[in-house]
């Protein structure tokens, strides 16, 4: 038996409350961000992967499990697999209209998602935050933003090891009168600042918020704003790599640039 994954506990969440659309949020947020292991038809080709298929009244599935374990336990401890994130697997389905079939027959989670979920997810994780530019007038301390949203940014941001020092959640006013709240990162490492917005982005979408707008910017650890940040603002340090000499390249499917391709 294998240990009860954030998975198992974000789905019986969801269960106990099935018109608690947070839980329900909560469910694919956990999904999105887990590394699934998908069952396929034989060893991979290079970045072609061939996903095993099972019908269910008219539906095409593919089977994916959270553990190594969990696959094996279903299909035999030689079946192969791939290992891909969630986010990065309800693209591929949504792209051929494939349903998801997850820890079936082996985990209290065991749940099948049709087509339509993994086009809903998929088209979530794809709101992209906006590049806006304005000139900031004025920094306070935040207010007024819910626990869930706050809860949501700090999960989110102990994933992105190594992709800033630090982040700050303040309340902004612009130069010409507009107001918001804005999530500074502090010292980004080259290229990061996508993922990091996407990041932000996840934890709005994911808190339960109905309606809401959150502005994200990057700042230089020297520049003077990082300072006004960090004194005004409510700190989340990200995690740090303990060796950044050590890092190694991407495991196959970890870009969503450039994802397998189904065969």
């Amino acid at each position: 038996m294998t240990e009860h994954t954030p998975i198992d506990a974000a789905h019986a969440a969801m269960t106990a409350a099935p018109d608690d659309d947070t839980a329900r949020l909560r469910f694919y947020e956990r999904l999105a961000a887990s590394e699934l292991y998908v069952l396929l038809e034989g060893v991979a080709d290079g970045d072609r992967i061939t996903p095993h298929l099972f019908e269910a009244e008219g539906t095409q599935y593919v089977l994916a499990f959270d553990r190594e374990e969990r696959l094996a336990g279903f299909a035999g401890p030689a079946a192969p697999y791939a290992a891909l994130s969630g986010r990065v697997t309800a693209g591929l389905l949504a792209a051929n209209t494939l349903g998801l079939g997850l820890n079936l027959e082996v985990a209290p989670s065991a749940i099948l998602l049709p087509p339509d979920a993994m086009a809903w997810l998929d088209n979530t994780l794809g709101n992209a935050p906006q590049d806006v530019e304005a000139k900031i007038e004025s920094l306070t301390a935040p207010r007024g933003l819910p626990d869930s949203l706050i809860a949501a940014i700090d999960e989110k941001l102990a994933t992105a090891t190594g992709l800033a020092r630090y982040a700050c959640l303040v309340g902004v006013t612009y130069a010409g009168g507009g107001t918001g709240h804005m999530l500074g990162f502090v010292g980004a490492v080259p290229h990061a600042e996508s993922a990091l917005a996407q990041v932000a982005s996840e934890a709005l979408t994911f808190s339960g918020i109905e309606a809401g707008a959150m502005d994200v910017a990057f700042f230089r650890a020297d520049d003077p704003m990082a300072e006004r940040l960090a004194r005004t603002g409510l700190r989340f340090d990200l995690p740090q790599p303990e060796d950044l000499s050590e890092r190694t390249r991407p495991a196959p499917g970890s870009d969503p640039d450039k994802p397998p391709i189904l065969k």
